[in-house]
């Protein structure tokens, strides 16, 4: 019994022993970062002596998985290069944009190789194998497609601060989902000089005739931790040796390890070798060559050139015995396959030889990350009041489709944030003096929280801030003074309503001399406080008089300079500077049910459209300015700007930025001389899915349109869609909007969800039906009302039968000429289906719905990319690289 007993202590320290070991080793690999995704802890993994740490840390959504069992191999060769890190995995089910922050100390500038693995697995037992995006930082750079099996992606980075983040981007195919990320330094230098340049992994070979090496090499072999898949070129045979190469050699620039430069092969007849490699095709490549003479001849040498694509050549190169080399060809323009010919030159007495191969697809990633200022900006404000948005990861405003809602960018070579809207977000504490960092901000909105203290006076200090909304929180003090200044002039909108106590009378100096005296009389206190309460008096009569006075000089300096005022935009308008603007109302360019709508000019030429609204509203002046006023915060791409608004006597008005291409309604119209083309008509439908998406999920509280058509729909010269009229309807009674929503012509009509119409329950869904409305009218071409001498019939009930028919050509628009994709026509129409059903809680919510539609549309010059490499194993082989 005591022999088992020290039996057992004794090998339970020779494995603590050796996990020690272990872990001191990898303290001698600096710049790695090992994360398994969906494991709970930390743990030292033996069959390659790396330290994987779960995922925890670097990513706060999610939920942990692990693959069923009989994905999950027991293939020895699989466990020993890549451990258990393939049986566990973290999906992303919820948001959009999910992201792993990797910070690294001293990382920025420096190059690093990161490997995203993923495993599927049949972990959520669907069945079928989601297809999402890749980023890293803020630029797209794969699409993962995926079997049951491993797959992994790998790129060489260069990070240009010492945080990155690769972020996962939900297409509408399934849930992301991502096993292990590893992070590992690499020389960018070595293999580009130029740390702009992205270097997308395509193959790394080990170079041999199949039968020296059946395995892949990698750390610690490799210091790089680079796996070098066997490859057998045709018609050769292989050349090894057992003698020692040092991979640290000073000519060995690219450490390639010696156990890969140990083998190679050489032509199994003739004085040249050739190659040839299924890439994608029209793309810049970098290709890396790696020689080492295995073989030693007293009066032999081995002389070489390469020559790729047929044209390219560099050499001769002479090799040394033992000593590795390597050749590059950059940015080298792939047309078709890659191929490559090693040939001896008329001097060599020997054949050509290869050990090694690498291939890297070159790329300049476009966009830059947002100003980091900004970032830090924004960071710190979201720490500061702990806000928990799902979304609030990565970087705050690209990609541009998932920008961090409550934001609003500026999409210039470096993106700015330009709104901030926190209302309603249940902040507590004191106005965050981080906000001031937000040099290009114009908007803040801070309305309905818990916010205390005072307003901070550096706000004022914000060169472009034209709204500051804080109304509905518990701010005390005065307001500063400079802030005060910039509302008086008109530069800034500031909003309080009555939520800041203005303590006009408090002290201004350090402290407030008290009286200490306690009076024991009652009638002394009672004559006391009568004098105080008619010195207040007097004092607040006088200072209400000056107030008075002050409005009454605004007032007139307003109606005396009104040319100035024009300059000045998201403001208030006089009906004078209405009728100004317009000309008079010159030029009347539409209207609908809730008024007309006419051309107009700002003083600086900016043309505007001016909306002149029905008098029949019953809200109040305070009620409109504040609606207003809310809506001229709300900013979007897809989103048609408010920049101003009238309310004086009976008259209102909404300024409108102008839309050059007029409204969707004209351009689908029969009597249209062009014809939009298919892309034109998803890219709108893209564009006013984006624009409902952040009325129903970007504000607090959501918007709902409640009159979505295609009149309300509007182009820029662009050809960009926007959503007009938004939040319109709530500048009229509950009784004046249905009234406007059930009174209007029968083309409106057909959009008004029917079970709205029924019950008056408003919610987002209402919204959905419409889209999906005007969703059919853009595949099929059809007017809403389709009319005819029998009768008028819904656009749905005309498609339901031709649906049934299953024939996608009689459905899509004739004038399109058939020139479209079938697959995505049939898509556009399951999801204009989906929108249009009869029951408000089938139809699915308009995130949901933009992912689809995006799917419709497709990247295809992106897309190739991924497409073209689909080597793939079987599951007991090793994962396949993409």
């Amino acid at each position: 019994m005591m022999f088992r007993n020290k039996l057992f202590l004794f090998v339970l320290f020779v494995t603590c022993f050796e996990d020690l070991l272990l872990a001191i080793d990898v303290t001698q690999n600096p710049g790695f970062l090992s994360i398994d995704c969906g494991v709970e802890d930390d743990y030292l993994d033996h069959a390659t002596g790396i330290w994987f740490k779960s995922d925890k840390e670097f990513t706060g959504t999610g939920e942990n998985h692990e693959i069923l069992p009989e994905y999950q191999s027991d293939n020895d060769e699989y466990e020993k290069q890549f451990g258990k890190r393939y049986n566990t995995l973290r999906s992303f089910p919820e948001g959009r944009k999910n992201c792993y922050s990797l910070q690294l100390e001293g990382a920025k500038n420096s190059s690093f190789r990161i490997r995203a693995s993923f495993s599927y697995g049949n972990y959520d037992r669907k069945n079928q194998p989601p297809k999402f995006d890749l980023y890293v930082g803020v630029n797209y750079w794969a699409t993962v497609q995926l079997n049951f099996t491993g797959v992994f992606y790998e790129i060489i980075h260069v990070f240009p601060t010492d945080t990155e983040y690769v972020c996962l981007v939900n297409t509408g195919s399934g849930s992301p989902f991502i096993s292990s990320l590893e992070i590992r330094p690499s020389n960018i230098s070595t293999y580009g000089n130029d740390p702009s340049l992205e270097l997308i992994f395509w193959w790394i070979y080990d170079v041999n005739s199949g039968l020296a090496q059946q395995s892949s090499a990698r750390y610690k072999d490799d210091i790089y931790d680079r796996i070098w898949y066997p490859y057998r070129l045709p018609n050769s045979v292989p050349v090894s040796t057992s003698s020692d190469i040092d991979p640290r050699d000073g000519s060995n620039l690219y450490k390639v390890p010696a156990e890969v430069l140990r083998t190679a092969v050489r032509p199994s007849n003739g004085s040249s070798m050739t190659g040839s490699l299924s890439v994608a095709s029209d793309y810049e490549y970098n290709v890396y060559f790696h020689f080492a003479e295995l073989e030693v001849f007293e009066d032999k040498l081995r002389e070489i050139s390469i020559t790729v694509n047929g044209g390219i050549t560099q050499g001769p190169f002479t090799l040394e015995y033992l000593k590795p080399l390597s050749i590059s060809f950059q940015k080298l323009l792939v047309v078709g396959n890659f191929t490559f010919t090693i040939a001896s030159t008329n001097e060599s007495g020997l054949p050509p030889i290869l050990n090694a191969l690498e291939i890297y697809l070159a790329k300049q990633f476009e966009h830059s990350a947002t100003n980091q200022s900004d970032v830090d900006a924004i960071v710190s404000t979201k720490h500061t009041y702990n806000i928990d948005r799902d979304d609030w990861q990565g970087d705050p405003c690209l990609p541009k489709d998932t920008t961090w809602t409550g934001l609003s960018c500026r999409f210039d070579t470096t993106p700015r944030i330009i709104s901030l809207n926190l209302s309603s977000s249940k902040l507590t504490g004191e106005i965050s003096p981080s906000l001031a960092l937000l040099q290009e901000i114009e908007s803040i909105d801070l309305s309905y929280n818990e916010l205390t203290g005072s307003v901070p006076e550096v706000l004022a200090s914000l060169p472009k801030l034209k709204v500051l909304n804080l109304s509905g929180n518990k701010l005390k003090g005065p307001i500063p003074q400079s802030l005060q200044d910039k509302s008086d002039n008109g530069s800034l909108l500031l909003r309080l309503n009555g939520s800041l106590v203005e303590d006009q009378n408090s002290c201004q100096t350090d402290h407030c001399e008290g009286n200490s005296k306690k009076f024991i009389v009652p009638l002394v206190i009672s004559i006391v406080a009568a004098m105080a309460l008619v010195t207040l008096l007097s004092v607040l009569i006088i200072f209400l008089r000056k107030k008075w006075r002050k409005q009454t000089e605004v007032v007139n300096s307003t109606e005396s300079n009104k040319e100035e005022l024009l300059k000045s935009k998201n403001r208030p308008f006089t009906y004078s500077e209405i009728a100004t603007i317009t000309a008079n109302f010159n030029t009347e360019i539409g209207g609908g049910g809730f008024g007309k709508v006419f051309l107009g000019h700002l003083n600086d030429g900016t043309p505007v459209a001016v909306k002149l609204l029905s008098s029949s509203s019953k809200q109040g002046y305070k009620e409109f300015q504040a609606e207003a006023q809310s809506l001229m915060i709300v900013h979007h791409k897809n989103l048609v700007s408010l920049i101003g608004y009238c309310k004086e006597d009976d008259h209102m008005a909404l300024v409108y930025e102008f839309m050059a291409n007029g409204n969707l309604r004209q351009h689908l119209s029969e009597t249209k001389e062009t014809v939009l083309n298919w892309k034109q008509r998803l890219q709108i439908a893209v564009d006013a899915a984006q624009g409902l998406d952040y009325l129903h999920n970007g504000c607090k509280p959501p918007i709902v349109h409640r009159d979505l058509k295609p009149s309300n729909i509007l182009l820029t010269e662009q050809m960009q869609a926007k959503i007009a009229d938004f939040g319109l309807s709530r500048f009229f009674s509950t009784e004046n909007a249905s009234h406007i929503l059930t009174s209007c012509p029968a083309d409106t009509l057909g959009y008004v969800d029917p079970e709205f119409h029924a019950s008056c329950n408003l919610n987002k869904k209402i919204d959905v039906y419409s889209f999906g409305i005007i969703l059919f009218e853009l595949i099929t071409g059809q007017p809403v009302i389709i009319r005819s001498t029998e009768c008028n019939i819904h656009i749905t009930e005309w498609v339901r039968p031709m649906i049934e028919k299953g024939d996608i050509r009689m459905i899509v628009d004739p004038r399109l000429e058939n020139e479209f994709d079938v697959n995505a026509a049939w898509k556009a129409v399951e999801i204009a289906m989906s929108c249009a059903l009869q029951a408000s809680k089938q139809r699915p919510d308009m995130s949901h719905v933009l992912a689809e539609l995006k799917e419709c549309l497709g990247r295809n010059d992106q897309r190739v990319l991924t497409q073209t490499n689909s080597w793939e194993m079987d599951p007991d082989m090793l994962p396949v690289a993409r």
